[in-house]
This record gives structure tokens, sequence and C-alpha cells, in this order.
């Protein structure tokens, strides 16, 4: 062109849904509308390939909350790993990260082979932090937890006891230096056997105010400092460097600084945080504030707050949350195990990868009332199918999404996994209205001009430009029968089990006319694969 190359951007309105099935529309005829609004034409953040991570923890059977024991045999110690489900769940995902730690993790020792320092388990004793003993991990159970993960696949965190030579302080903290022997034996032992860990964590909850003990920021760096120099001596000369990770406790913005100031450079691969944000497991109001978007929104400030502290200190360290069960106290029984935590679990997987988290793990993969996994039966809860159209579905670009309408509507995009165009996930918290959703994506345009100085000036431009709308593919999840307690979850009005060799369910789309809007049922949810989106950001 005489005038310069004019590149329209595009204002895209894409009628986007389903069929309607009686299974999602018989619950209530009220209808609302609205749009969501996706911007496709840069990345606004983006998380790690494999996003979604799931938890291990060492709680014996008798840890009990509220009178209730709900880890039964799901501890690294006991837990059961010829069981066919488990390796079938782990091995759906293709890696799945697995964080192995948790409340105990800092009373564990490591068996050395040593005769003269046997190896005991924990031992219940309501005078000792978090109600037990140290606890032993016998070199032998080690190597079958290994070579159940090489089988499955899966992609292992260890979290490393932190509390190893402290001493009790004046303020309540611990203070003194890390004594590490124990961990880098285990370490040395790791590798020497040809054993994958894919990162290594200093610490469970031992940060800012902690949980049981806490350690200063300063002494925290220093130990850190510490374990990357045993880490890396020990893999010397090995084409694979594990991750180092600390400090796994709850965000406290001055700790967190301070910690990152005062760890040498390169020490920190990860810096992990954790979040119990609906409170207690007993707490009778837990699915109103799951459901309240209002509720919802009060975590992201942790979130931008890690993000901006990791920008302003400079460091390369990336952000994961290393734990998260929503509930602390082990969860409860027919919420966070039930289709309704689906709502949390989902909000917040979208919610920090708005923020450049990069893993997100969830308490746990089995055990509690919290578990993707039913802690006695290993079949999969609400959550674990929720989890893995994430994985399969999501991929690491994250784009900017906003929903025009109802405040009950959840709205988060994607560039698609392995696949044109993006993937758009829709929560729907009102229980009374299906809303119809449009999409609309908005491209900005360029027009390069000739300049005086540079051969091209950029200006902002805009064009309405419809494009011919394709075929999507779209995954309607609602709860059995309605009812949010449900630990059944359909599919696209089909009921998700098991198949006859316990096998992972093939987790079919239903296709759908572009042209269409977008049904989002009452109390359900939507993942909507979009391939003819027009999306430079995932070109």
């Amino acid at each position: 062109m005489a005038g310069g190359l004019l590149r329209w951007p595009v204002l895209c309105l894409f009628n986007a849904l389903i069929f309607l099935s009686p299974v999602w529309t018989a619950r209530s005829e009220a209808v609302t509308q609205g749009t969501a609004i996706v911007d496709g034409t840069a990345a606004i953040s983006s998380t790690d390939e494999h996003f979604i991570c799931a938890t291990l923890d060492w709680w014996p059977p008798e840890k009990c909350d509220y009178g209730t024991c709900a880890w039964g045999l799901a501890s690294l110690l006991n837990l059961n790993l010829s069981s066919r489900i488990l390796l079938n769940a782990i091995k759906a995902f293709s890696p799945l990260k697995l964080r192995l730690g948790g409340s105990l993790q800092d009373k564990v020792i490591y068996d050395t082979g040593d005769p003269q320092k046997p190896c005991r388990p924990f031992v219940k004793n309501s005078s000792e932090m978090f109600g037990f003993t140290e606890g032993c991990l016998p070199l032998s159970r080690w190597d079958q937890l290994n070579e159940f993960f090489r089988e499955s696949g899966a992609t292992v965190i260890f979290g490393l006891n932190a509390l190893n030579g402290r001493v009790p302080m004046s303020d309540g903290s611990v203070g003194g230096p890390w004594n590490y022997t124990n961990a880098a034996s285990l370490i040395r032992y790791t590798v020497n056997k040809g054993y994958t860990v894919s990162g290594w964590e200093l610490g469970n909850e031992l940060s800012g105010s902690g949980v049981g003990a806490r350690i200063n920021a300063d002494q925290y760096a220093a130990d850190l400092n510490n374990l990357r120099f045993i880490v890396d001596e020990t893999y010397n000369g090995s084409q694979f460097k594990p991750l180092v990770l600390a400090p796994g406790g709850f965000f406290d913005a001055d700790w967190f600084r301070e910690f990152l100031v005062k760890t040498k450079p390169s020490s920190l691969d990860v810096i992990s945080h954790h979040i119990y944000n609906l409170g207690p497991g007993v707490d009778p109001n837990l699915v109103q504030k799951i459901l309240n978007p209002s509720y919802l929104d009060g975590e992201a400030s942790t979130f931008s707050n890690l993000r901006d502290i990791l920008k302003s200190t400079g460091a390369s360290t990336s952000a994961w949350v290393g734990e998260a069960g929503g509930a602390y106290n082990s969860g409860q029984h027919l919420v966070t195990d039930a289709f309704v935590f689906s709502f949390w679990y989902l909000d917040q997987l979208g919610m920090s990868s708005l923020y450049d988290t990069k893993t997100y793990c969830r308490q746990s993969l089995i055990g509690g009332n919290y578990g993707l996994l039913n802690t006695n039966t290993f079949k999969p809860n609400p959550d674990y199918y929720s989890a893995l159209l994430w994985h399969r579905l999501i991929g690491p670009k994250v784009l900017s999404a906003t929903f025009n309408g109802t405040k009950m509507i959840r709205a988060y995009a994607h560039c698609a996994r392995d696949s044109k165009g993006i993937t758009l996930l829709l929560l729907n918290l009102d229980g009374n209205s299906t809303a119809q959703v449009n999409v609309t994506a908005y491209v900005r345009a360029v027009k390069l001009r000739r300049g005086s100085r540079k051969r091209f000036s950029h200006a902002p431009v805009a064009k309405e430009h419809k494009i011919a709308a394709g075929t999507r593919e779209e995954y309607h999840l609602t709860a059995m029968d309605g009812n949010l307690h449900s630990q059944t979850v359909l599919l696209n009005g089909n009921i998700l089990d098991l198949d006859a060799n316990d096998g992972i369910p093939v987790l079919q789309s239903v296709k759908v006319d572009g042209r269409k809007p977008i049904y989002v049922a009452p109390f359900s949810i939507v993942f909507a694969h979009i391939p003819y989106f027009y999306a430079p950001a995932c070109i």
C-alpha cells in the first residue's frame, strides 16, 4: 500500500454453545445473558507446561480433626502402591507433578541403613508438635516409592525436614543453623540409586508466623544456600539438575521479601507458598464462601503481591502454590471432596495463573477430606476430573478474559493445549439461572506508517471483522441430581466412572456450532475449546 502496511486487528464476535440438554436446563427457566471478552493479542502471563500438581502427605491413620479420622492408609509410609486405580489415575496426566510433604515432614528422619540408628514410625503423642513423635522413612520404602513414581511417570518434588539441629528461642521461634547431614544422606542415596527427584524443597510452613514453629528469614536464607550447595555438589557432572524450592509456607510479604533478598543469586529456583483461605474444615459456611465471588476475589492479592515482590527484587525465582486444600485440618467431607469444591479449585487455578504462578499443588492426591481420589476406594472425586480437563485442554499461555454480565459467572482463558485457538473456562456460581454467553475477541490492530527516522511507526487501529465460525468442543460438568454435595460428577450429562479395567474414562466433548452461544447451566462448569478463535498470542 502507498500509505503503509495495514494489519487489521479483529474485533470478533463468536456466538457460542451447545445443545440444550434437559440435564442442564430443567432446574430453572431463568436465563441471564452476558459476554466473555478475551484479548488474544498477547499473553499476560504463563504457567509451567505442566501446571497441575497434587500432594502426598505423611499423616498416619491416627490423625484426626474435629472427631473425624480422614487419612486412613494414605500416607507416604503406608499407601497401597499396588492399586491399579492409583496408578491409572496418575498416568492419565502424563505427567502429574507430586509434591511429597506436609506438616510432619519437619519431623521425618531418613533411614541411613545404620543398624545403630533404628528407623521408628510416627507415634501419636499429644504433647508433641502436631500430636506425633518423630517418624522415619525406611530406605526400603523410599525404594518402593521411587519404583512407583517411575512406573506412573510422576514428576516428584520432595519436602525435606528443615528443623534438624534447631533450638527453641525466647521469642517463640527456633534458631541455629539447619543440620543438613541427614537430608544430604538421602539426596546422595537418591542420586546413587538413579532415582529422579525433580525438586528438593526445604521445610513446611516455617516462614512468617509459622505453624508449629517458625524460622527467621535471614537464617532460612542461609540454610537454603546450604541446600543449594548440597544439591549442586551431589549432582555435579549430571546432566539433570533438580529445582531447589522454599519455604512452603503461608505468604508473609515482609518475610518473603527479606528471604529473597538474602538468598544468594541462583540459589532459589522456586518460592512456594500455601493456601487455605476458606478457614477451618469445621466451618459450616464453607459452601457459602465457595459460591461467593467477592470471597473468591480476596485471594488475588496474595498472588499479585508475591508477583510484585519477585519483580521488585529482580529475582529469577518462579512462584508455585506448593499446597492448597482450601479448608485446613483435613477439609470437610461432602464439601471439599464433593462437586461444589470444583468451583473453588478451578477458580484458584484460573486466578493464580493470571499472576505468573507456574505450578499449583492441590492438597491432596489422596488423604483427608480434600483428596482428588477417595481415601478408601481410590476412585476419583469430582475435582480429579476438573484437574484432568484443565491439564488436557488448557495451555501455559494465559489470556486476559473478562465477563460482562452477572458477577456469578467466573471466566478464564488460555491458549489451547496442543491445538489451535483458545480454551475458555466458565464457572456458574448461580443455582437459579442459566447463563447465555457470547464470546467476543478483541485483537489490537497495528498500522505501520512510514516515519522520518524509522521506516515505520505504529498506531493502533481497530476494525470489526466477522469471522466464519467453525465447530467448537464443549465439556459441561454438573453434579449428580444437581446436588452440590455429590461425589459423582457428570460430563455432558453422562456419569464419569472408572472403566472395567479400573481405567480413567474417556472425557468426551460435544461438538457445537460456533454460531450458537454457550449455555452455562445453574451450578455448572464449562470448558470450551474454540479452535477458530483468532488469537495472535497462540500462534
